[in-house]
């Protein structure tokens, strides 16, 4: 009897605890036990910044690589010896200079039998003046002759091999006294002044992109350093798979210092929009989820409401708010820790 009037008891005394402690915050004490506390009501201080709207450059930045503006592979039209070789790997080559000589056999003898061919032209014509030979014969003798002649400086073209561009010398695949066999190229030239690299834009900007379009670009190998190009050509069609299409741009890199292979970033301009911008302290990220809110101050009760924003670009120490923050709104930008939406607050 005397255990169930101590049992009454224990319950009565917590039954009294849990309800003086009704509608307060639920915490654990130091022996774990879980009682509640009452919520501070008391104004949280804050800092705050008035949302403006003012225009903001639309651009985004894209990964690619440096292209040269063109490739040539040199290589005579059929095999031969190669008898001279007059540049290296590395070197920077004119439109026009000599590359390397192949064996001349070939070349000397039609050259001897254009000498023929032209004397033997003259007689005919001599002899048709004269009446001693038909038209017939004369149009023959011409068309050989001017068949050698083309065959010559085609030969000339396939024996002594210039650069068709200007550019760096970047493979040289034999060497003199080689026999070319036609499998690669004696020299592959690339010209680097200009320079191209073609930018993969997403198909939602096709109509914002134009050819003469200005953009800038950095090079990770040239750090502190920035280009500025412009769009030269747009391609006409959508990549299915990546709904991207291709914005050749065009960088004059008169000092060489751009080279074909290095990892760029360019951006593009699409033109200007008037849009809400708040410093970046502004924003609260929420753990576990990659949403982005603000406080806003409510002007009638000085009360804050926690409200997700959509971002926009990132200008420096500030952002660009594409969707959750009207113009001329009152934002939190210090003392967010102590908020919870509807908590009064006492703007300092």
């Amino acid at each position: 009897m005397k255990t169930l009037r101590y049992i009454f008891t224990a319950m009565a005394a917590l039954a009294a605890i849990s309800c003086a402690s009704f509608g307060n915050k639920e915490k654990k004490n130091d022996v774990g036990l879980t009682f509640e506390t009452p919520q501070d009501d008391t104004p949280a201080s804050v800092e705050v910044v008035v949302a403006t709207t003012r225009e903001v450059p639309q651009e985004n930045v894209y990964a690619t690589s440096v292209l040269p503006y063109a490739i040539n592979n040199i290589a005579p039209q059929t095999g031969g010896r190669i008898q001279k070789i007059n540049t290296e790997v590395g070197s920077y080559v004119y439109r026009g200079q000599i590359l390397a000589e192949m064996d001349r056999l070939q070349l000397e003898q039609t050259k001897l039998q254009l000498r023929n061919d032209s004397t033997e032209l003259s007689r005919i014509k001599s002899l048709y003046e004269k009446g001693g030979v038909a038209k017939s014969d004369l149009d023959a003798i011409e068309l050989a002759y001017n068949v050698r002649r083309t065959t010559i400086k085609n030969l000339e073209e396939n024996t002594v091999l210039r650069s068709p561009i200007t550019g760096f010398v970047t493979a040289r695949n034999y060497d003199r006294g080689d026999m070319y066999t036609m499998a690669q190229p004696l020299f592959t030239i690339q010209q680097v002044v200009p320079v191209k690299l073609l930018v993969g834009i997403s198909e939602s900007e096709y109509t914002l992109v134009k050819k003469g379009d200005k953009v800038s670009l950095t090079a990770d190998a040239l750090p502190g350093r920035t280009f500025t190009g412009s769009v030269s050509r747009l391609y006409p069609t959508i990549d299915a798979a990546t709904h991207t299409f291709n914005a050749e741009v065009l960088v004059q890199n008169t000092d060489k210092a751009l080279r074909p292979g290095m990892y760029a970033r360019v951006t593009v301009t699409f033109g200007k929009r008037n849009s809400v911008v708040i410093p970046d302290k502004c924003i609260v990220k929420q753990e576990g989820s990659g949403q982005r809110f603000v406080y806003i101050v409510n002007g009638d009760d000085n009360t804050v409401s926690f409200v997700p924003v959509t971002l926009g670009r990132h200008i420096g120490d500030e952002y660009e708010i594409r969707e959750g923050v009207p113009d001329g709104a009152t934002v939190v930008i210090k003392g967010q820790v102590n908020l919870r939406d509807g908590k009064k607050v006492n703007v300092l």
